[in-house]
């Protein structure tokens, strides 16, 4: 009988791609990681590992164990999820990765409404990107993943998880109030811009936008935090189109103006899948959805 501890260690070699960093992962020793992995192969009597120079690769048969225990590990999710949903109280601890204007906008709003309905859950949010959370939450760094998706920039479906939209978030032209009153974006060819850096999915429809409207925009300013463009944008320095969550609207030295279509981004939660049933997971999506609705319109 092959251990489920020792599976998991596989998998999370598949994931992470090194023993250190599995052991990192899971506060073992790289020496107890090696040595659970080669009885793991003992028990399954075909090589599972093979030395590719310092390194270790899965053999074939490994990549088949590991494909098998990821639908173990997502029944046994489900069970759990199932299990939870037995008991009147919510406790323990839900691991939150989100996006800035997420934790800026939505988090605090939806961790009082959870502390009022559910006190002995504990919530831990960390700021991080799409590229490094959605391959954390595979990992089970985290338990949900907050995302945003541009018009015309779907992100990856990846098969262990499963997504729930949020809030619907309209984009905005902002503009200084000091420049000349337009709405117009055409009217801001020759202005500098502020936009997240090259190859993000807001950067890419910031400038396709900008090209729609006849001009190629002239970034002055490039930057991850949506703060940092909003300082540019009341301090005259630059115009930019942001999301309404970011609070442009209650920046003094601000103009929003209303986008032709009215384009939104989407906001929405992912979970790996046999989980999304788990009520601390559904109560998180519930009061993040809540806070989203009563900030609408901003």
């Amino acid at each position: 009988m092959l251990d489920v501890r020792r599976l998991r260690l596989l998998r999370e070699l598949a994931h992470r791609g090194t023993i250190a960093a599995v052991a990192e992962a899971l506060s073992f020793s790289p020496s107890a990681v090696s040595q659970q992995l080669s009885t793991l192969e003992a028990e399954a009597g075909v090589p599972l590992l093979e030395r590719v120079g310092r390194r270790v690769r899965l053999t074939p048969q490994a990549e088949l164990l590991v494909a098998r225990t990821e639908i173990l590990l997502e029944q046994l999710e489900r069970a759990e999820a199932e299990l939870a949903e037995t008991t009147q109280d919510l406790s323990g601890t839900v691991r939150v990765a989100a996006f800035q204007t997420a934790v800026l906008s939505l988090v605090p709003d939806a961790l009082t409404r959870l502390a009022a309905g559910y006190p002995r859950l504990r919530v831990e949010v960390t700021e991080l990107e799409p590229e490094r959370s959605f391959p954390a939450l595979v990992a089970r760094d985290f338990d949900v993943v907050l995302g945003e998706e541009y018009p015309g920039h779907p992100q990856p479906r990846r098969r262990e998880i499963e997504r729930h939209h949020l809030v619907t978030d309209e984009l905005r032209l902002v503009t200084p109030q000091a420049w000349p009153v337009t709405g117009e974006l055409a009217r801001l060819a020759g202005r500098p811009w502020v936009m997240e850096p090259v190859g993000t999915p807001s950067r890419e429809w910031t400038t396709a936008r900008c090209r729609e409207a006849g001009f190629e925009p002239d970034v002055r300013f490039t930057s991850t935090d949506l703060l940092i463009h909003l300082r540019l944008v009341e301090t005259g320095h630059a115009a930019a189109l942001l999301p309404d969550l970011a609070g442009a609207g209650q920046r003094p030295g601000v103009r929003v103006w209303r986008l032709s279509g009215q384009p939104v981004r989407q906001v929405f939660s992912a979970v790996r899948r046999g989980a999304s049933r788990h009520p601390a997971l559904a109560a998180l999506e519930r009061a993040i959805a809540d806070a989203g609705q009563a900030q609408s319109g901003v």
